[in-house]
């Protein structure tokens, strides 16, 4: 087995007692002693501290940088003011999805945050096909997210200025005297911010964190149950290269100017045929949310099934959620089913357990827009 690599708070991660395990080619921390359930409620009530620095930060420099993105996302980069970031997909020839990334327009450059565990298929991706000039940079830094109603309390403290900042804003700071790049973004539905601080000071930029009374260590295992109450595609999970953005629900993520009658139509990769459904809407099927009934969680791979015993689909994502205080999923039925309302059934066990289409997020969403 390779050797797992490990994120500039692995040692502060085992000092607090977490149960550290292999993710997306990292050693992390799954859950720390107040265990999964706890750890998911105090972020809902107060604010978490997560280490995310397993995801990569690029930088893309050159003559043009929003217009050579342009070329591999169907998002609207040139049209993305200074300052702020952007949700972008990196689509291929069939339209189907290779990662989902955050794009901040940082002035002469752009900084994309990219998912682990596509890391080197995505820099490979963009050093080979930007267009001549432009370059990407890998940056050795750490990433930590500070998630839940709580956040801005504690960074009201600490820094002020990022607390002026609306969702997805991007600033840059210094908390303790220790430089930061800070986003008012996240993976939980709450308000939150990302800070982005060079390797060497990630772990002293946590313990000063942590050292704030509304703030506890949370792994993964909260992180991804936040996340999917929050309605949140996991990449490799809920999208992936045989989905498409319209099949996956994240039309918004094709910006206007690059749909059809727009100032850019196309010129990405699978633009004719995701601009197809688009228009045509005759995708067969589409990503929704499911409520269950009792407490079995349905799982990932779980096969669901219509009212008369048809096999129509699969859950891409499910588990208990605690702020919900049901079963909840995310999964792939025929458009025909995909009514918020409609009752399929999620094989468990062997049996049929109800589940009903439901609207995303499973909770109100606390992100901070002014």
């Amino acid at each position: 087995m390779s050797q797992l690599n490990r994120t500039p708070l692995h040692d502060l991660h085992v000092e607090l007692g977490a149960r550290m395990v292999p993710f997306a080619g990292y050693e992390m921390p799954v859950q720390y002693p107040l265990g999964v359930k706890k750890e998911h409620e105090h972020t809902r009530a107060a604010c978490g501290l997560f280490d995310v620095s397993h995801m990569g930060q690029l930088l893309l420099r050159g003559p043009a940088p929003a217009e050579a993105l342009e070329t591999l996302v169907p998002a609207d980069l040139l049209g993305l003011p200074e300052g702020m970031q952007r949700y972008a997909l990196f689509t291929n020839e069939a339209g189907g999805i290779l990662d989902d990334l955050m794009v901040v327009n940082a002035g002469d450059h752009l900084y994309l945050v990219v998912n682990a565990a596509c890391k080197a298929q995505d820099i490979a991706h963009l050093r080979a096909h930007l267009p001549e000039g432009h370059e990407i940079e890998v940056l050795d830094r750490g990433l930590i997210a500070l998630q839940g109603p709580q956040a801005a309390t504690v960074m009201q403290r600490l820094c002020p200025a990022a607390c002026e900042m609306i969702f997805m804003q991007h600033g840059r700071f210094e908390i303790a005297g220790i430089p930061v790049w800070v986003s008012r973004s996240g993976y939980t539905g709450e308000d939150g911010f990302e800070i982005s601080v060079a390797a060497e000071q990630s772990e002293a930029l946590a313990r000063r964190l942590l050292a704030e009374p509304e703030v506890e260590a949370i792994g993964l295992g909260a992180r991804d149950s936040l996340r999917l109450e929050a309605g949140l595609c996991l990449y490799g999970h809920d999208i992936d290269t045989t989905t498409t953005p319209v099949e996956a629900g994240l039309i918004w993520a094709i910006g206007k100017p690059r749909r059809h009658g727009g100032e850019r139509p196309g010129g990405f990769p699978g633009a004719e045929t995701i601009l197809h459904q688009v228009e045509a809407k005759d995708h067969s099927r589409k990503r929704v949310g499911l409520l269950g009934e009792g407490r079995a969680p349905v799982r990932e791979g779980t096969e669901l099934y219509d009212a008369e015993g048809n096999l129509i689909g699969i859950v891409t994502s499910g588990g208990f959620g605690p702020s919900v205080g049901k079963p909840v999923a995310l999964g792939y039925v025929p458009v025909a089913l995909a009514e918020v309302g409609t009752t399929v059934f999620a094989e468990v066990r062997g049996k049929r357990l109800p589940m009903v289409v439901s609207k995303t997020p499973f909770v109100a969403p606390g992100y901070y827009r002014g």
